[in-house]
């Protein structure tokens, strides 16, 4: 991490990322208007990611397609989400959002991943495989229950 990012996280400014991050969800809320709007916006973005992204983006939709057909795609911050009534479940923060080593699969406060008093709700991804793809449905068919 450099110095910038490390200082401007520590200090409580947002990096140019997240002021980045934070525009193009304006823009997004102001563009949603139908279910339609937001698939198709969804799937331009993933289409604009670099590739190994973009496998993960769209490796998690066929999943999420599948497992929890009632989750909708809605771009959140810029990133690939997913979403019950409007609010995001689920959403990948592609590594090349803020210049990461690896992607992360995240989950909010609406997923049910609950587990006792301490448990993930992010989850470092690097590959789609046959294991990763297993685990992703296991994460939320969970998250959706």
């Amino acid at each position: 991490m450099s110095d910038t990012k490390k200082n401007a996280t520590s200090s409580g400014v947002f990096s140019a990322e997240e002021k980045a991050a934070m525009k193009e969800r304006a823009r997004e809320v102001k563009a949603s208007k139908t279910k339609e709007g937001d698939a198709a916006a969804m799937a331009e973005k993933i289409a604009e990611m670099p590739e190994a992204d973009r496998v993960l983006a769209e490796g998690i939709g066929r999943v999420v397609a599948a497992t929890a057909p009632e989750l909708a795609p809605k771009l959140w911050y810029g990133m690939p989400g997913w979403a019950k009534g409007g609010a995001i479940v689920l959403f990948l923060q592609g590594a090349d959002k803020f210049n990461t080593r690896y992607a992360t699969l995240g989950f909010n406060d609406m997923a049910t991943l609950d587990d006792g008093t301490m448990w993930p709700t992010a989850y470092a991804i690097t590959e789609w495989n046959a294991a990763n793809e297993k685990l992703v449905e296991t994460l939320v068919s969970r998250a959706v229950s």
